[in-house]
């Protein structure tokens, strides 16, 4: 394992902090590009493509939700994906960024590169927080191969996350 260590021992949770942002931010960004990645080799598998409409994202979900608490209404259509994007960058770099405060105190939460973290956002978020609030199925009903997805995507953001966090503590 690699671990931050300054040589003056220097502990700095705003520096931590940025760090954590920096790379949740790139993380949250490839893991895009992972999942836009796989779902095209998914689809390119399949025999026939299923046709319909695709159910809303998660990300539009909440940032709906958030709306109509804050101003009483959903997102305009138009503006959708953009609000979606927020909030899934939005987290990203929030728990990111809390991530590269708390490896200044405890560096061992930065065990397996990353993937522990990524593996621990999936859990938190898609396994528990998502489907209580209402956002997703309960995982018992959702597919394997889903799960297998969305771990898989939040090992990416998990390694990029602590790769990243660690060049840029580095830096500063």
């Amino acid at each position: 394992m690699h671990f931050y260590h300054n040589d003056d021992g220097e502990t700095d949770f705003l520096k931590g902090l940025v760090a954590g942002v920096a790379g949740g931010l790139l993380a949250s960004f490839l893991m895009e590009q992972f999942q836009a990645a796989w779902s095209a080799a998914t689809e390119a598998m399949q025999e026939k493509k299923h046709r319909g409409r695709k159910p809303q994202p998660t990300t539009v979900k909440v940032a709906n939700a958030l709306s109509k608490k804050i101003v009483g209404r959903k997102v305009p259509k138009g503006y959708q994906a953009a609000a979606g994007a927020a909030v899934h960058y939005g987290v990203g770099a929030g728990s990111a960024g809390i991530y590269g405060a708390l490896a200044e105190i405890a560096p061992i939460i930065t065990a397996g590169e990353g993937l522990v973290f990524g593996a621990g956002v999936w859990i938190m978020a898609d396994e528990i927080a998502v489907p209580a609030a209402g956002f997703s199925k309960w995982p018992r009903e959702i597919p394997l191969t889903t799960h297998i997805y969305a771990l898989a995507s939040h090992l990416v953001y998990g390694w990029i996350t602590e790769t990243v966090r660690r060049a840029v503590r580095a830096t500063l």
